[in-house]
């Protein structure tokens, strides 16, 4: 059954990275179709997969197929940067592992629109919950960048590793102009709290991983969490979107109009409520 749809009806692009899911991402893709309501699309981003994991792929669903791959960062930048030329008004990431509950996409569009938010991240630990479990490891790393992004911005990010987000129109084009590499989940939270950007957790479900293997292993733990510390002290003191253009087709972007007062103009509901523009869904698999 589908999640019961919000009055508003925005394009909502929901983007699914994979690398070598081929065991998850054919059962998640279908799980999503029967969750999301009809204002959703699917994008499938397979970042240089080495297994068969495109061909998993229910047919009608779109694909860009990268040549190689470009880690979570340039999948995702790739993911914004087809939302923006195609105008959807907001975008939700679901990890192609099967972690991320389809029906949960519906709490983190709700949570957005309703608080006029520009980025909400589906938080695991928001609520304690019995059904998820996390390393030693993992659990010690994330709790010390929470304390981190909490000392640099404020905001207490009970899940800033979280990879289960919403994004507003306004984030979808600073996103497809410029997006961190490797591991940018919590990199973001302070770039975008730095340009005056909404944010704001929500509480919602996840599964345990059952196939496929983690991008973060345990013995690489401690390194991870060294690295995005260092990048997060070095994000102070960067442009968070450097100066240029995304591109002629999609409209100019200028990190210095991405102002937190623009956002009533740019997302507001009754921009969403507009017809959307002509022309089908894209083809099934788009060769990048």
């Amino acid at each position: 059954m589908k999640s019961s749809a919000p009055s508003y009806s925005p394009r909502c692009l929901v983007i699914v990275p994979v690398f070598n899911e081929r065991d998850a991402v054919g059962k998640l893709v279908r799980r999503l179709r029967r969750s999301l309501p009809d204002f959703c699309d699917i994008l499938v981003i397979d970042d240089g997969s080495t297994d068969d994991t495109a061909h998993q792929v229910p047919p009608g669903t779109a694909v860009v197929a990268l040549p190689f791959n470009l880690g979570i960062g340039g999948a995702m930048q790739t993911g914004y940067r087809y939302a923006a030329l195609n105008d959807y008004q907001l975008a939700v990431q679901v990890d192609g592992d099967g972690q991320h509950r389809p029906t949960e996409v519906c709490r983190l569009i709700h949570h957005l629109v309703q608080n006029d938010l520009d980025l909400v991240v589906g938080s695991r630990f928001l609520t304690p919950s019995r059904f998820y479990h996390q390393t030693v490891v993992r659990k010690a790393g994330a709790g010390f960048l929470r304390r981190v992004i909490r000392l640099l911005t404020g905001l207490d990010m009970t899940d800033p590793t979280s990879g289960f987000r919403a994004a507003s129109r306004r984030v979808i084009e600073a996103f497809a102009h410029w997006y961190p590499e490797d591991y940018p989940e919590p990199e973001v939270i302070l770039l975008l709290h730095r340009m005056g950007f909404a944010i704001d957790e929500v509480s919602v479900r996840m599964r345990q991983r059952r196939t496929g293997q983690s991008s973060i292993g345990l013995i690489s733990g401690l390194f991870y969490v060294a690295k995005v510390t260092t990048c997060l002290l070095l994000d102070l003191v960067r442009r968070p979107w450097p100066t240029g253009k995304l591109n002629a087709g999609a409209g100019a972007i200028d990190p210095n109009e991405l102002n937190h007062d623009d956002r009533q103009t740019t997302d507001s509901p009754a921009d969403w409520r507009r017809p959307a523009p002509a022309g089908g869904p894209a083809p099934q698999s788009i060769q990048a």
